[in-house]
């Protein structure tokens, strides 16, 4: 078998997925048209046997997946629109909207916020996040929407990744769970790893993981679901959602972490970057920044809110 290939076997619980869905949540960075790609053109197998993109898997199923050798695909300057929240010398902050990558990755090569950057900042961006990822200091997911801080300076980002360490940089988001919470507010301290057996999932984990703590509180409770604040502690991948599946309560739209279809016409996870504080790395004055609920947010809750 060639090194580029997969070999997935479908579980009971993931019968009756779409081969093309289920590919997306668990090769690698693949997105669901990146998948369709590789089934149309006979890069997945059951048996010896192409598969259909809408073939609906079974329980014991075992296919193999040729994934094609990695491009090195250069790094471009693209003229995409951005919503500067604040920017100077030192540093920009941008409103991302919900569907854009950070940055680029395999099935992503460019519209990603990186490209967008380059085109609005130039060669003034930190080269300390490495060739692919300029200037970026932390990240959101791809459906994450909110406020996100980007360093155009080396200086910067030394600064700023410290108080990312040393936790005086302030990440506080805004969420749909679902269920009801007992309590008004708690938190949630339980180390997070690497999926044992999926490798685009984190997992509550002792084994390879890293100490997480989320503090959440209730802003609003609706029939089935409830709006969350939630402040970040840490900073692991896939945070607060990994955190909030764990205690029973998955993310509204987050297929990854419990969601089973599309719920209220949403597909991932509806969560909000909504607040931002930092010290400036050259001033040293204390920034706060805001991001007001995005429409689709709003919408949700609006949905919500009429089916009391």
């Amino acid at each position: 078998m060639d090194e580029r290939d997969s070999v997935l076997i479908i579980k009971a619980e993931e019968s009756g997925d779409r081969i093309d869905a289920l590919l997306a949540r668990m090769v690698g960075d693949l997105s669901r048209s990146a998948a369709q790609r590789l089934l149309e053109e006979g890069r997945v197998l059951l048996g010896s046997s192409p598969v259909r993109k809408n073939y609906k898997c079974a329980a014991g199923d075992c296919f193999t997946v040729c994934l094609p050798a990695a491009e090195d695909v250069p790094l471009i300057a693209q003229e995409i629109p951005l919503d500067v929240v604040f920017e100077d010398a030192d540093v920009i902050v941008v409103n991302k909207p919900r569907g854009m990558v950070v940055h680029p990755a395999p099935g992503h090569p460019d519209g990603t916020l990186v490209n967008a950057l380059l085109w609005h900042c130039g060669d003034s961006l930190s080269g300390i996040g490495g060739e692919k990822r300029p200037g970026i200091v932390h990240r959101i997911d791809k459906d994450t929407s909110g406020l996100l801080i980007v360093a155009k300076n080396d200086f910067a980002h030394q600064a700023l990744s410290a108080q990312l360490s040393d936790r005086s940089l302030s990440r506080v988001y805004e969420a749909v769970a679902r269920g009801g919470f007992r309590e008004d507010a708690g938190t949630v301290a339980r180390p997070i790893g690497r999926h044992p057996t999926d490798r685009k999932r984190m997992a509550v984990t002792e084994k390879n993981s890293r100490p997480a703590v989320t503090h959440w509180e209730v802003i609003a409770r609706y029939r089935g679901y409830t709006h969350i604040r939630c402040i970040l502690e840490t900073g692991r991948t896939h945070q607060i959602r990994v955190h909030m599946a764990s205690i029973g309560h998955p993310l509204l739209g987050d297929f990854t972490y419990g969601a089973p279809s599309p719920d209220k016409g949403l597909e991932g996870q509806c969560l909000h970057a909504r607040r931002l504080k930092f010290v400036h790395p050259r001033s040293g004055e204390h920034v706060e920044l805001e991001s007001p609920l995005p429409p689709y947010f709003e919408e949700v809750l609006s949905r919500l809110g009429a089916e009391q």
